[in-house]
């Protein structure tokens, strides 16, 4: 393991979906900050960021929600680390836009620009690489819409995924086509979210690869939900969970 940053203390936002259904992921995640030299706090006052009430139309409640993760974070003052670009952009993003005008803006400002993206920090910000020790394998990389549009983390996950000596990494044409996750989208839109994610599955059958990686739970359970609908043998998995894999193989 090489890395290029001074040791020091960040605060870990876990994400709602990490903790219900990929708990693995969210485990292996600090497990690598703290391989990495840094010390991790884990607030547990925190909960949600707020999105699926902020996409539903309810500011007011993704207020309430938000100023709860903003105070559950008040005693730190270190970067947040959040294994999401769905969630990280939420919080460093959308907070700022949610509470123009108003009388805590400039506390909620203070708070988003604390915010990275899991990869985001450790590849750009920490300039990691780390040495595989795991079996050659050939793997597919699916980009959330938010790590694309709005954290811009993509290509951090895909270099550091590029820099291990023993996978192989096979690109998708639908790359930059959502899977149809969306949060409530695939709840009040369920037909249309089925096709894209039919596309998706697809795609990634396509390529040979045995895994599909990336950096956003929900869609991977969207993704490995419909794969395993459609009878196809890939599986998924969070690539902070598999980086944690070839470290320790």
């Amino acid at each position: 393991m090489h890395k290029t940053a001074s040791p020091g203390t960040v605060s870990f936002f876990g994400t709602c979906l990490a903790d219900a259904a990929f708990p693995g992921a969210g485990m292996a995640a600090i497990r690598i900050l703290e391989h990495l030299g840094l010390d991790v706090v884990y607030p547990l006052e925190q909960g949600c960021c707020g999105q699926p009430a902020y996409n539903s139309g309810f500011p007011g409640e993704a207020r309430k929600v938000a100023l709860r993760q903003i105070e559950a974070f008040a005693g730190q003052s270190g970067p947040i680390v959040v294994p999401s670009g769905s969630c990280a952009g939420m919080l460093k993003l959308h907070y700022p836009k949610l509470f123009e005008g108003h009388p805590r803006y400039f506390e909620v400002l203070a708070f988003s620009g604390r915010v990275f993206e899991f990869f985001d920090f450790i590849g750009r910000e920490l300039g990691a690489c780390f040495e595989d020790r795991g079996p050659s394998v050939t793997v597919a990389w699916h980009s959330s819409c938010h790590a694309m549009r709005e954290t811009g983390s993509t290509q951090a996950a895909k270099a550091i995924l590029r820099g291990l000596a023993n996978v192989e990494l096979k690109e998708i044409t639908r790359e930059y086509e959502c899977c149809g996750f969306g949060g409530t989208f695939s709840v009040k839109r369920p037909e249309v979210s089925a096709a894209m994610v039919r596309d998706k599955v697809a795609d990634i059958a396509a390529t040979g690869a045995s895994m599909v990686l990336s950096a956003d739970c929900g869609c991977l359970l969207n993704i490995t939900g419909a794969a395993a609908k459609m009878g196809q043998s890939f599986t998924g998995m969070h690539l902070a969970e598999f980086l944690w894999g070839r470290i320790h193989a």
